[in-house]
Order: structure tokens, then C-alpha cells, then sequence
């Protein structure tokens, strides 16, 4: 079977178990997962641990937002558990940021191993242009995620978290190598829910997204495992 490392599964579950049971029933269609925060306040680091045990790369979705110093000791104590990548809010700035990276590399390196991805929440895709303009910035969406998106790179973040809308200008402006996590991304023909700047699986890639986030057309199927490999083949050779 046919797993590829850009697909990340949403593990947006209130229980372990439930968790645990979809990445059994996704088994070797699935190997990176993101555990958000619904999840990991449930539960802790327990299905950090759990996902490591099956093989599995984890994206720890937590958001992080505070003064630096507080964000880099949280960030600190977060690196020992294992995860693949973590990430934090690109509006805290770039000291903040910085100070971010500064943690995760000084951990991983007194714990002799690699240091996790670390990237940038930039606009959340739930939200849209008159939830926006509700926050008085004096640019659009679109322009906002650029400006974070290089504040990111400029203090040493792996990459950032945006719309696959965005996704395009950010490549040009950030080049080849810096990572694009896309949530918002549903196949042709699925329910938006909350999501309003979305794409499909193969369009997010081609846009230039690095990483794609599903949950809920994953999650909530009723063969959860032939919705994931549909994605997979989808986004297969992009």
C-alpha cells in the first residue's frame, strides 16, 4: 500500500481511542498525522507516544502565542516528546519566532537528535474577507500571509501554515525549499464545513503547497482508508 508523506490526517478526536482506532483502520495509507489541540488537551502526550510506537511522523498542532520567553520554554519541554513538527503563530513576531527556533535547535541538539520542523500559523483558513476586515489591518488576506510568511523566514522558521490559496505567492516569495502546510484542502465534492479558502488535494500541490492537511473527508468517511488513497493517487506525480 501507498502512503505519501505530504498527505497529513487531521486526528481532530476528543478520545484516545477513537484516535487510535482511526490510525488502525488507516494503517499503512496514512504516515504523518497532525494531533491538534481538541485532541492533545484530551490526552496529552500520550498519542504522541502512541503514533511513534506505529511509525508515524507527527505534526503537533498547538499554536503556541506568548511572550518569547515563555514560547521557548514551552517549546523546550514540547521537543522531548518526539513530534516531527510543531508550530507557532506568526503574528507573536519575530523575536518570538526566533527565539522558537533558538529552543527547538538547543534541545535537539542536547538530546543528540534531529530538531523537529518548526513553522508559522499565518491566517487561519477559517477565515474569510469580512471576518478580516473585523481586525483592522490595512491589507488584504492575501497580503498579510506574504508578510508573515517572509517575517517567518527571515527569523529562521522551517516554513509556515496557510490557505492553499496562498500558497503560490508565498513559493515565489520564500523559495523551493521553505515548507507550505495547507489545511483547507477538500476533494472535489466535499462539504466546506468551517473551511472558506480551500482547494483540493492535487490543486493545493500545484499551487505549491508542501504538506497538505485532511481531516474530516478522511475522518468522517465511511472507508476511511479508500478516501485516503484516493488522495494519495490524486496528489501522486504533482
Amino acid at each position: 500500500m501507498q502512503h505519501d508523506d505530504r498527505l497529513i490526517v487531521a486526528l481532530d478526536f476528543p478520545t484516545l481511542e477513537q484516535a487510535k482506532a482511526c490510525v488502525v483502520e488507516l494503517g499503512d495509507a496514512v504516515s504523518y498525522y497532525k494531533v491538534g489541540m481538541e485532541l492533545y488537551y484530551a490526552v496529552g502526550s500520550e498519542i504522541i507516544r502512541f503514533l511513534k510506537e506505529q511509525d508515524k511522523h507527527v505534526f503537533l498542532d498547538l499554536k503556541l502565542q506568548d511572550i518569547p520567553n515563555t514560547v521557548a520554554h514551552a517549546l523546550t519541554v514540547l521537543s522531548d516528546l518526539g513530534a516531527d513538527m510543531m508550530n507557532v503563530h506568526a503574528v507573536g513576531g519575530k523575536k518570538m519566532m526566533a527565539e522558537a527556533v533558538k529552543a527547538v535547535h538547543e534541545a535537539a541538539e542536547a538530546a543528540g537528535r534531529p530538531a523537529p520542523k518548526l513553522i508559522a500559523v499565518t491566517i487561519l483558513t477559517s477565515m474569510d474577507d469580512e471576518q478580516f476586515a473585523d481586525l483592522n489591518y490595512n491589507n488584504t488576506i492575501a497580503e498579510q500571509v506574504i508578510s508573515l510568511a517572509k517575517l517567518a523566514k527571515e527569523a529562521g522558521m522551517d516554513g509556515v501554515v496557510a490557505s492553499p490559496k496562498e500558497a503560490a505567492a508565498i513559493r515565489e516569495a520564500c523559495g523551493p525549499e521553505f515548507l507550505i502546510v495547507t489545511p483547507g484542502v477538500r476533494p472535489a465534492g466535499s462539504s466546506l464545513d468551517d473551511q472558506k479558502r480551500v482547494a483540493t488535494p492535487a490543486g493545493a500541490m500545484q499551487n505549491g503547497s508542501s504538506h497538505i492537511v485532511v481531516g474530516r473527508p478522511i475522518t468522517k468517511a465511511e472507508a476511511r482508508q479508500a478516501a485516503a488513497l484516493a488522495i494519495v493517487e490524486e496528489i501522486k506525480g504533482v
